[in-house]
């Protein structure tokens, strides 16, 4: 071909878009024939002297694959197979280029317009050929520059989005973290206290079956010690009780350590009730005196904080026990009748606190909530022991006269063993409506209580002295015990009527007749453990 060069075609190959982007024409389907190697330097050459924009000048990074959308494979086919053509073109080119330079500077080459024409269109037929849409070339310029700013906005908003999922997790796990470390102990400080004498009083109440670290965790709460770790190594895996504690606050954990564990100096609110112990003090003709569950509970509750003296004293407790009705006492429903036929007297709650250590009794309560929640919590132990349940009783006696022998056979005897047989003995005695003429019923409400009762005592005139009245005392004599109850509710088989101890080692005798109930309690005198009534 002769005429211009190709690449510097006029205005009608479409100077603004050279490679035809808005409606890229293909090629019709061609053989392509090898061709002969190609000097692209000096194709290079011409191309550039004759001003036309190479695709790799085009100014657009090659995006790659991702800009077209298509697989990879498509470009590189495209590329293999118009190869052949755009050699043939250059070299076209190059012939004219070294042939016809001089015509490129002369206006007749306008004459030549066809010609160029024409080789514009072999050109863009050449490079027709090759299917731009598939190629990784700036054809797409104006779509390019139309997706970036899109693309960039998905991507930021991408990174945003991941961004925002990642501190998601990384808080979630660091609290995670955090809590878990806090509850295990591993982030407490060591923060110890130094000063022994510390800076105010403090009630703590440590539940029971705590470990060392719930008592340094509700220590270090209430401002006792620096931090549950100090607490924990100073405890040294001691064994320690919970309940209610008069501390110091501000101390150093090595001394809480001491307070909690040495004995009942700083505990507050426990109470250990023995089998058979009455609700008031009584005196031993040897001169002893055996405080009564209210002094014991007085004792464990009064405490003084800061100057403030907190805790019940006996008489709040005798005024709740005597006038609080027996719902607001926590009476269970077997023996809110005969609790009532009392009311007025403290007495009619006797026996209705089951022996045992009661741990926990709070020192801010009032005397009605203290004998409430004891009342209520003995309940559930009777139960726990059979009382109440349908069957479990051979007695053939109500849960209440249960209560009440069973409390008459804990005081009576001192072994256990004879528990069943002092039992069958009551109700042998009822059965025949005899009076029982036990001495623990004529000692209830004796002030100086003896084992060797005289004549006076014999005849006071009472609710419970069974030696003046027939059937059981009004209430039970003091606190039951589960052996004791047990006993009661299955008796030993016998027709026994009478017993004795006859030694200060607890030996007990039983007879079924009076003579012989005598030659028992002469023992008794001959060992010197009775003086009244013997020969």
């Amino acid at each position: 071909m002769r005429g211009r060069n190709p690449a510097a075609a006029p205005a009608e190959t479409d100077a603004a878009d050279p490679f035809h982007m808005a409606t890229p024409r293909r090629a019709r389907p061609q053989r392509i024939s090898p061709a002969p190697p190609v000097d692209v330097q000096r194709h290079e050459t011409a191309t550039e002297r004759s001003g036309a924009t190479h695709p790799a000048d085009s100014g657009f990074v090659d995006a790659g694959p991702l800009d077209t959308g298509r697989a990879d494979t498509g470009p590189m086919d495209a590329i293999a197979a118009s190869s052949a053509t755009v050699t043939e073109d250059a070299t076209d080119l190059h012939h004219q280029s070294a042939h016809h330079d001089t015509d490129l500077h002369h206006d007749t080459d306008l004459h030549h317009d066809t010609g160029a024409h024409a080789a514009s269109i072999d050109r863009d037929e050449a490079y027709g050929s090759i299917d731009h849409d598939e190629l990784i070339a700036p054809r797409r310029r104006g779509q390019a520059r139309a997706r970036t700013p899109e693309a960039q906005r998905r991507r930021r908003k991408r990174r945003t989005v991941l961004a925002a999922v990642i501190a998601v997790m990384l808080v979630a796990v660091v609290g995670v973290g955090y809590y878990g470390l806090r509850a295990t102990g591993m982030l407490d400080s060591r923060k110890d206290y130094t000063n022994a004498a510390g800076t105010g009083d403090v009630i703590v109440d440590i539940p029971q079956n705590s470990t060392l670290k719930d008592f340094g965790r509700i220590l270090a709460d209430d401002n006792v010690v620096g931090s549950q770790r100090a607490f924990i190594n100073a405890a040294d895996g001691q064994a320690i009780s919970g309940g209610y504690y008069k501390l110091r606050t501000e101390i150093p954990a090595s001394t809480a350590v001491q307070m909690l564990t040495d004995g009942t100096t700083h505990r507050v609110g426990r109470v250990v009730v023995p089998e058979g112990l009455q609700l008031d003090t009584k005196e031993g003709v040897d001169g002893k005196t055996t405080p009564g569950i209210f002094q014991m509970i007085s004792d464990a509750t009064s405490v003084t904080v800061n100057g403030e003296k907190i805790g019940v004293s006996v008489d709040d407790l005798q005024k709740a026990a005597a006038g609080a009705s027996a719902q607001e006492l926590g009476v269970p429903g077997w023996a809110v009748t005969d609790v009532e036929k009392l009311n007025g007297d403290h007495r009619r709650i006797e026996g209705l606190i089951a022996p045992g250590t009661w741990e926990t009794i709070d020192p801010h309560m009032s005397a009605r909530q203290i004998l409430r929640e004891l009342i209520s919590q003995s309940s559930q132990r009777f139960a726990q022991w059979g009382l109440g349940e349908q069957g479990s009783n051979d007695s053939g006696l109500t849960p209440y006269q249960t209560l009440v022998a069973a409390s008459v056979v804990e005081r009576e005897v001192a072994k256990p063993d004879d528990y069943a047989k002092v039992a069958r003995v009551i109700l042998n005695r009822l059965d025949k409506d005899q009076r029982l003429e036990m001495d623990s019923t004529a000692n209830y409400t004796a002030t100086v209580t003896n084992i060797d009762l005289d004549g006076e005592a014999y005849k006071s005139d009472n609710a419970w002295n069974t030696y003046q009245m027939k059937g059981l005392p009004a209430t039970p004599i003091g606190a039951v015990g589960e052996r004791a109850l047990e006993a009661t509710e299955h008796p030993e088989t016998g027709n026994w009527l009478y017993f004795v101890t006859v030694d200060r080692e607890g030996t007990t005798l039983f007879a079924d007749t009076f003579d012989q109930h005598k030659r028992n309690r002469q023992q008794a005198c001959d060992n010197k453990l009775l003086t009244t009534g013997c020969s």
